[in-house]
């Protein structure tokens, strides 16, 4: 029998190399055959997934986002005037607002019409004006973009500067015009000095602030106007300073993912005690947060994410199914939702039976 056990064992490795390049080529292909255990846990089909939000939108949102792109302003302002100080919410629902203006700003025009100095209303504007430079820029890298679209780009940022101040000047509490402002930041290269100073107006207003320092986090990184170290050293004072439910613990972990990005990483690096970590630090962070936290679902794709990557698959699972259907978050929103896809697929093959039943009804993909 002793003589076979080397044929045994190569059987077996190969077994796996083969498995584990099926798995990397349905990753690469980016185009996941759903299984049926996919379908009765209630995960939709990636054709389906929704690719502009990162969450299902509460109803009062989604009647605003259904009454500006039919030109109606009025829901969009009785939407903002009752987030009153909860400055998450409202940064939330500037960010989706604007991105309907930045293509089509007829209602915000006549919402300004109307009321000249709504604070709202100039908020909404300034996040435009921003989301429109960017437009103008596109998504690629600066080797493929127009000398036409840089000088568009940097033109509209510094118009956006005049709207991020006069929406400032009208609601001196609000830190969202100032977190606005990091985009322009980012673009025109303001020097760290500059950058600090704004952080301190932002931070002087709500010091935990997670679209805050998700913008900020971008500025630091080494593909923008900080370096790998800055920003590894941003995100752990974001989370050492935060209380638990905050979800600043977000940070460590993008600051990984983006030091990584385009890179090639091998899976043994996911599975790391120090990343561990900070994976399980985010767990506990979003088990503390509030439900209605509007960000949550964004901490919910990281954890996703990298829980698969550690191969906690029965963990990343749970995060799947509670944010399935939206896919604008990170990292999906560097891929594609196929990459999701792919994704959730490779985890829901991996995890354990959920139930009795499930476990009874054996998949047949």
């Amino acid at each position: 029998m002793l003589r076979y056990l080397p044929m045994i064992v190569g059987a077996i490795c190969i077994y796996y190399w083969f498995k584990t390049r099926r798995h990397d080529s349905v990753i690469a292909s980016g185009n996941p055959r759903q299984s049926a255990r996919s379908t009765r846990l209630g995960l939709l089909p990636v054709t389906q997934l929704n690719k502009e939000l990162a969450a299902r939108p509460e109803p009062e949102l989604l009647a605003a986002l259904t009454a500006a792109r039919s030109g109606d302003w009025r829901p969009v302002a009785d939407l903002f005037a009752g987030t009153g100080t909860d400055w998450e919410r409202r940064s939330l629902y500037a960010e989706i607002l604007s991105g309907i203006a930045a293509a089509d700003d007829s209602w915000l025009a006549d919402w300004e019409k109307a009321r000249h100095d709504d604070p709202d209303a100039a908020l909404v504007r300034a996040r435009a004006t921003v989301r429109q430079a960017w437009r103008i820029r596109g998504d690629h890298s600066a080797s493929r973009t127009s000398r036409k679209q840089f000088e568009g780009f940097h033109h509209t940022l510094a118009r956006s500067r005049e709207d991020i101040a006069r929406a400032a000047a009208l609601n001196p509490q609000d830190p969202t015009p100032y977190i606005t402002e990091i985009w322009t930041a980012l673009g025109l290269g303001y020097p760290h000095a500059d950058m600090d100073q704004l952080w301190a107006e932002i931070t002087a207003r709500a010091p935990h602030h997670f679209e805050a320092h998700f913008s900020a986090l971008q500025y630091w990184c080494a593909k923008w106007r900080g370096s790998d170290e800055l920003a590894h050293a941003f995100a752990a004072r974001a989370a050492a300073d935060a209380p638990l439910g905050s979800l600043m613990s977000a940070f460590p972990l993008i600051a990984w993912f983006e030091a990584h990005l385009n890179k090639t990483v091998k899976s043994s690096a996911y599975r790391r005690p120090e990343l561990t970590s900070l994976v399980d630090a985010a767990l506990a962070d979003a088990a503390a947060a509030p439900d209605d936290h509007p960000r949550l679902a964004e901490l919910r794709h990281l954890l996703a994410y990298f829980l698969s990557q550690q191969g906690r698959h029965d963990a990343a699972l749970e995060q799947f199914r509670l944010v399935d259907g939206y896919v604008n978050a990170l990292p999906w929103a560097y891929h594609d939702e196929r990459y999701y896809g792919a994704i959730r697929e490779a985890t829901v093959r991996k995890a354990r039976p959920s139930d009795t039943s499930e476990s009874a009804r054996p998949d047949s993909s």
